[in-house]
């Protein structure tokens, strides 16, 4: 059973860096054909795609969000982490990690972490 797991801080005042971290289990990060993402939801949207650490260590970001996110991994605790520069109150959100194939017969998101709500105030 693979399962994800968010931790960081539920509240980040503004121009800080936010900073949470997705722990994998069953399921290594470096396994052939999937990419593991971060994605958020806005109070009273929708979800938003963030960034993702693809399974050979590159990675790719949402444009609109590229110049203040990064995203990296550890193989060796089967994590990869989300870092998100000079926050405002509107990067205040509910942020999952999760996971989707890359290949047709599995490019959809199959398991996605609970959740974590971030809080942006100072």
């Amino acid at each position: 059973q693979v399962q994800l797991q968010e931790s960081g801080p539920g509240l980040v005042k503004p121009s800080q860096t936010l900073s949470l971290t997705c722990t994998v289990s069953g399921a290594s990060i470096t396994t052939d054909y999937y990419i593991w993402s971060w994605i958020r939801q806005p109070p009273g949207k929708g979800l938003e795609w963030m960034g993702a650490s693809h399974y050979s260590g590159s990675t790719r970001y949402r444009p609109s969000l590229k110049s203040r996110t990064s995203i990296s991994r550890d193989t060796t605790k089967n994590q990869f982490t989300l870092q998100l520069s000079s926050v405002t109150p509107e990067d205040a959100a509910v942020y999952y990690c999760a996971r989707r194939g890359t290949r047709a017969a599995n490019f959809y998101y199959d398991y996605w972490g609970q959740g974590t709500q971030v809080t942006v105030s100072s």
